[in-house]
């Protein structure tokens, strides 16, 4: 199993979790919210670094 694979389980699994204990647009809040903020936090030049490798790989 792939390392993406791997953080892509943890994800759904994560996600089912946050379901049960908290209503759904709490748990909708945080898996939205997490990942956005984590971008966020990015200096300018990672942004840049990260949109240019998301790029090349949808071109393959």
């Amino acid at each position: 199993m792939s390392k993406n694979a791997k953080v892509a389980a943890g994800g759904v699994a994560a996600g089912l979790i946050l379901l049960i204990w908290l209503p759904w647009w709490a748990a909708l809040l945080i898996v939205l919210g997490v990942p956005a903020a984590a971008y966020l936090a990015l200096d300018p030049s990672q942004r840049r670094r990260l949109r240019r490798v998301s790029r090349k790989e949808i071109g393959r």
